[in-house]
């Protein structure tokens, strides 16, 4: 018997202000080897169309969720980046938009196999497509800046490459700030080589506070509603990896090295 088995028994549902939601995916209970707990959904609900920032593991229906919060309304979608914690639920919508530079990546089925071996039972539920999670039928591909518009809600796209070359961010007219896998407390998967360009988009969102010092930030993992000490910290202790460096430990999982900092784990590839 598994610890989950409905929609409602999986998802976290949040409804954190009148027009936004959090949906929570519970990827420890997928494969606690991602050091991480929850992956967060965003639904952000204005007066005439709703936009879902991701759509999870695929693990259990979303689109029944969603639809029973929004009723009526136009539905959006759209990917932060295309790793699979944040897109395996894609199949379930007609379209969704993603950076045109992950366009490829979640325009063909993806192949989840490597979590065959993971020690949660509750992943037999992907058995029945053989760690095959079908693609999204229309994909429409977005740049940087571009406006998406929900009635009274306006959403900014921020193009913060780093952690994926099309790895997003989105702003709100009402000073929320979604950044994806670009910043969140937890465990960070990070590629050394990318470091400047990492960097680069922290910035980005840190200029951001300049204009408006009341921001809330609303990452893909863990802890939502954080402040600017989320991006200060995070910049900090990238540029200080180097100096923890010797104190990396493989992780054969990941293939990846794994170190930490008082505020981060860090996976670096």
């Amino acid at each position: 018997m598994f610890k989950f088995s409905t929609s409602k028994e999986w998802f976290e549902i949040i409804k954190h202000k009148d027009y936004l939601y959090i949906i929570r995916d519970r990827l420890d209970e997928i494969d606690p080897r991602f050091y991480t707990t929850y992956t967060n959904l965003y639904l952000l609900i204005g007066s005439h169309s709703a936009l879902l920032i991701d759509t999870g593991c695929g693990l259990f229906p979303l689109k029944p969720i969603i639809d029973n919060i929004i009723l009526d309304k136009t539905l959006l979608v759209i990917n932060t980046h295309s790793h699979f914690d944040h897109i395996c639920g894609n199949y379930e919508f007609n379209n969704v938009m993603i950076h045109k530079k992950e366009r490829r990546q979640i325009s063909k089925p993806r192949d989840i196999a490597f979590l065959r071996d993971s020690p949660k039972e509750i992943i037999k539920r992907y058995e029945s497509s053989g760690f095959i999670v079908p693609p999204v039928k229309e994909i429409r591909p977005v740049i940087d800046n571009q406006v998406i518009e929900l009635g009274n809600l306006y959403v900014k796209i921020i193009h913060t490459p780093g952690h994926s070359p099309g790895s997003i961010s989105l702003l709100t007219n009402k000073n929320e700030l979604f950044t994806g896998d670009t910043a969140h407390y937890g465990m960070m998967y990070l590629i050394k080589a990318t470091f400047p360009i990492f960097l680069s988009s922290i910035s980005k969102l840190l200029e951001l506070y300049q204009k408006s010092v009341n921001l809330e930030i609303y990452p893909s993992h863990e802890e939502f509603a954080v402040g600017k000490d989320l991006l200060v910290n995070l910049s900090n202790g990238v540029k200080n990896i180097e100096n923890i460096w010797e104190t990396r430990k493989r992780d054969n999982f990941l293939e990846a090295w794994v170190l930490s900092d008082e505020n981060f784990k860090y996976a670096v590839f």
